[in-house]
């Protein structure tokens, strides 16, 4: 059997290029090119018969490492906590008060792009300190 070597993680959301555009802020994603035949992905867009306008967008870590997101519109609104969520690494081998300031500025800029702060869950001993966050749509995920 063969080992799956690339995945792409996919979003639920009401509005996919927003959601889109927020994570290449938050990760240092990019959008990919518009389709073949395309100047724009407005001119794709147009393109499109008219409910099926805006209904997907993805982003890509354009070093090709980490995997591609992908948002697909759907009708319903989110209703309870995500069963899967992504960690955001940024405080990677650090600990104590200097693993906190990492966070905690991260935080800031995210705040700032739309995102929400939930809570901070301070170490314990067995887990280092975390904050538990809002995507703009109210998605969560760990700065870790």
């Amino acid at each position: 059997m063969t080992a799956i070597k690339q995945f792409q993680v996919t979003f639920d959301c009401a509005e996919p290029e927003r959601v889109a555009r927020f994570w290449c802020e938050v990760l240092g994603y990019v959008l990919p090119p518009a389709p073949k035949g395309f100047a724009t992905w407005d001119d794709y867009q147009r393109s499109l018969p008219v409910g099926e306008r805006g209904s997907w967008s993805a982003c890509a870590d354009p070093s090709g490492a980490g995997p591609r997101l992908y948002f697909q519109r759907v009708p319903e609104g989110k209703a309870v906590k995500n069963r899967v969520h992504l960690d955001v690494r940024v405080g990677t081998g650090l600990v104590g008060e200097e693993r906190l300031a990492v966070l905690e500025a991260e935080c800031a800029r995210l705040v700032a792009l739309g995102a929400v702060r939930v809570r901070l869950l301070r170490a314990d001993g067995e887990n280092e300190s975390c904050i538990v966050m809002q995507d703009v749509e109210g998605n969560e995920f760990c700065l870790d």
